[in-house]
């Protein structure tokens, strides 16, 4: 019974994220014939590895993960795989930098408003920090220093509400929300 329910859970999983990794694996193999037969071989492999019992963090990241190895391992089969393999992992990286992007918004809805609206106007509104002092009726040096005590808070917010993994060169590879961190549970759809 505990199988079946971990199969259920499974094909709750593929469903929303089948076109998703459909359309990566085509993007990455340029063929739609390949990219169907390769999606399946990814259910396959995702079917196959959910009773492991080893813990995934975040679901999306580990589906992706499954996909560009079944992508690698294609390529390898054809000798292809040393000139594809960088545009491929730099374009992840981008997805998952995508992916962590959307979670700023409710970030800073956590943040004092004080800090919040020149940090949302300066770093995400790309407006310079003279513009953000006389849009708000402040001094320079204080909207310096809120932004600085902002992107402090928005730091410490990303240390309670994520786990984080990150690369040996220190670049995010994937992410997940916290349990613990009902605020940003309760703002949050992808969560």
């Amino acid at each position: 019974m505990t199988e079946l329910k971990k199969y259920d859970q499974i094909s709750g999983f593929w469903d929303g994220y089948k076109d998703a990794l459909r359309n990566y694996i085509y993007k990455i193999v340029k063929d739609g014939d390949t990219a169907n037969e390769l999606s399946h071989e990814v259910l396959m492999k995702v079917y196959s590895s959910c009773c492991s019992g080893r813990p995934i963090r975040n679901i999306r990241s580990w589906l992706f993960q499954i996909a560009y190895n079944t992508c690698m391992d294609h390529f390898k089969k054809s000798g292809r795989t040393s000139e594809l393999k960088s545009d491929i992992v730099e374009d992840e990286e981008n997805l998952v930098y995508r992916e962590a992007a959307e979670f700023i918004a409710p970030l800073l809805q956590l943040l004092p408003k004080k800090y919040a609206e020149p940090l949302q106007l300066s770093d995400i509104g790309g407006m310079k920090q003279q513009d953000v002092a006389e849009k708000l009726g402040l001094s320079h040096t204080a909207v310096k220093t809120r932004i600085h005590r902002g992107r402090k808070l928005l730091k410490d917010q990303i240390t309670e509400c994520f786990h984080v993994e990150v690369d040996q060169s220190g670049q995010l590879t994937a992410f997940q929300v916290k349990g613990s961190c009902a605020a940003l549970q309760a703002n949050c759809a992808k969560c």
